[in-house]
């Protein structure tokens, strides 16, 4: 890919990832389900990773959510050690397993759903020995069989490209846990944005759970048909 043409997509990535996550926050796109807030500009550098390969997915998910995160809560700190971090790992890694997987297949379809069938598993338990309350675990078991759904349906209909399915959910559990333990670890040390501090060992799980049930049914549901649209007007990328 020329560089300046990388650098271009990635600044589009970024922009378009923070103005669309700030509005995402307002609630303009989804409900706000007692506390849980759900995420679907996500898809944006999933897309972009995907088509473009995986440092404009990466690095414009990065400077995005950093963007937004200084307009949502204002700790650059909290931003540059947990957020850029968990969002530069997770959508290269989307990048580059889509780009192994190129050809398709059942197994793919499996191991995505296998993904998502654990963490349902894991609200399941948490619900159940009262980590998560009733409330939200009903707001992300929606999310998470909606998300297993679409799985579903995209894996029978576009079976050649479904390694790009896994490479959505794959991503995003790593960035998830990334998000768990970073926003875990930084509450032993600092004040997190709404006062809170020290939070116990189970908040790691807990935000774990919250960034992949509020976002996974978007990766799996929107990015797919507009990789397809996108992919056949975008100039093919070479990654070097």
């Amino acid at each position: 890919m020329r560089k300046s043409w990388e650098v271009a997509s990635i600044a589009i990535c970024a922009g378009l990832y923070a103005v669309v996550g700030y509005m995402s926050y307002l609630g303009l796109f989804t409900p706000v389900i007692g506390v849980v807030r759900f995420w679907p500009s996500v898809f944006i550098p999933a897309v972009f990773a995907v088509l473009l390969g995986p440092r404009v997915g990466g690095i414009g998910a990065a400077i995005g959510i950093f963007i937004s995160d200084m307009m949502i809560h204002g700790n650059a700190l909290l931003s540059l050690s947990v957020g850029v971090p968990a969002n530069f790992v997770g959508f290269y890694l989307v990048g580059c397993i889509a780009r192994r997987l190129k050809s398709g297949g059942l197994k793919w379809v499996l191991a995505t759903l296998g993904e998502e069938a654990v963490v349902l598993l894991l609200v399941l338990l948490a619900t159940y020995t009262g980590i998560l309350s009733m409330s939200v675990a009903v707001a992300y078991t929606i999310g998470i069989c909606v998300a297993l759904a679409f799985t579903l349906a995209y894996g029978t209909a576009i079976r050649d490209h479904s390694g790009q399915l896994l490479a959505y959910s794959t991503g995003l559990l790593a960035g998830s846990i990334i998000i768990g333990i970073g926003v875990y670890a930084f509450s032993q040390l600092f004040i997190l944005p709404g006062g809170y501090s020290r939070l116990p060992l189970e908040a790691a799980l807990l935000w774990t759970l919250w960034t992949y049930a509020t976002e996974i049914p978007f990766m799996v549901a929107l990015s797919p048909p507009v990789v397809a649209v996108a992919g056949k007007v975008l100039p093919k990328v070479n990654e070097d």
